[in-house]
């Protein structure tokens, strides 16, 4: 895609080489073998190594628990290359790094973080995310999972859904109520008693991803799993989303940026009525536009990454980068499968593949209308959730 704005300008060089780093990355060892990955409904394991060897989980942590001390738009850009090849091994990446790794650095003990971090900056432990439930998705408030208080520990009760790695996960943090119905949460292993997770088959989106679901049977947790800092209740929790959310921004529009360079190239080379297709001016005004929302995105997220990196952000800044750039992505991807006619629909030109997975994309990590309502809430300061 043209840089029209000169962005790269705007770039570190460390930002630069470990964005190039990371496309190559894809190129040579995600794009051959995701498409029979998506076919199978299998995740590529065997990538996980080369992730951790390129830096990439946690890697805006510190460097004494593991990390890089990379930048915030570092991070992006990881995000949006990883999505230029799949949304399935962006996301793995994200719950690894944002919703498993950060709340153990933000909200850990010292002992947590200097025995997890570096273990899982390297793949070593694989983590995942127990928020969502069957009947709480949108309202994480309205979890019933429960954490209750035993001598050395706790004993939590309940069940989560679509849980992102939920059946490759060494360690699942969990988020539960406790007797005063405020929300916690733990460290538990997967070896706890009371632990099991269940995969969730028949998905026709993040097929190349594992999803599934935690079920906890009086699941006991010594207290030294309980995550201290999480006493401020769900407010933790939803920090940890935000953190998610910044880098599907990204990530979405890497999705969006693989659909448009494959249209682009068909149209040029697709010939009827006796010349190409992108000689029409319908076509030229749908390339057009998913240019131009595609540039507007970047700018937006690289502003929005330069904001968190001077920590001058908020979640509703986040808010609006996923919600734009979730919404914008999938009308791009649905464009461009359609000036691909019939091949669109084929898995040899990717745009289908990655107008499936941006329909999870644009649900998860908080659905389009419940950003709406948060944006809507800050920006004329009524509550219209209720």
């Amino acid at each position: 895609m043209e840089d029209l704005f000169c962005l790269d300008e705007q770039l570190s060089n460390e930002e630069k080489l470990t964005r190039d780093s990371v496309q190559r990355f894809v190129k040579e060892d995600v794009l051959p073998i995701i498409e029979t990955a998506y076919e199978k409904a299998e995740f590529p394991r065997g990538l996980i190594k080369k992730v951790a060897d390129l830096g990439l989980l946690g890697m805006t942590l510190p460097e004494n628990y593991g990390g890089q001390g990379a930048s915030n738009v570092a991070y992006g850009l990881v995000c949006q290359e990883l999505e230029r090849g799949d949304s399935g091994l962006r996301s793995f990446v994200s719950v690894q790094s944002s919703l498993c790794m950060y709340p153990i650095f933000a909200y850990g003990s010292e002992a947590q973080k200097k025995h997890y971090l570096p273990l899982m900056a390297q793949g070593k432990i694989l983590g995942c995310f127990g928020l969502t439930e069957p009947d709480s998705g949108s309202d994480p408030n309205s979890m019933q999972t429960k954490a209750i208080k035993v001598k050395g520990g706790w004993h939590l009760q309940g069940s989560k859904m679509w849980i992102t790695n939920a059946t490759i996960a060494d360690i699942a943090i969990i988020w539960a109520k406790d007797e005063t119905e405020s929300v916690r949460g733990f460290i538990v292993e997967r070896e706890s008693k009371g632990f099991k997770t269940l995969e969730i088959k028949h998905k026709l989106s993040l097929r190349a991803s594992i999803t599934g679901e935690i079920v906890l049977e009086d699941c006991f947790v010594p207290e030294e799993k309980l995550l201290p800092g999480t006493e401020k209740g769900l407010v933790t929790a939803l920090s940890c989303l935000s953190k998610a959310r910044y880098g599907i921004a990204w990530g979405a529009m890497g999705a969006a940026m693989a659909c448009y360079d494959t249209a682009l190239q068909y149209a040029k080379e697709r010939i009827q009525f006796g010349k190409p297709i992108a000689s029409f001016q319908l076509v030229q005004a749908v390339l057009v536009d998913m240019f131009t929302e595609m540039v507007k995105a970047q700018c937006l997220n690289l502003q929005l990454g330069r904001l968190l990196d001077a920590d001058n952000a908020n979640h509703i800044m986040i808010s609006l980068a996923k919600m734009n750039a979730c919404r914008e992505a999938l009308k791009i991807a649905r464009n461009a499968r359609n000036i691909l006619g019939a091949n669109g629909i084929s898995l040899d030109y990717h745009v289908i593949r990655h107008m499936n997975n941006l329909e999870s994309v644009f649900t998860y990590e908080g659905t389009d209308n419940v950003h709406h309502l948060m944006i809507g809430r800050h920006i004329t300061g009524f509550d219209a959730f209720g």
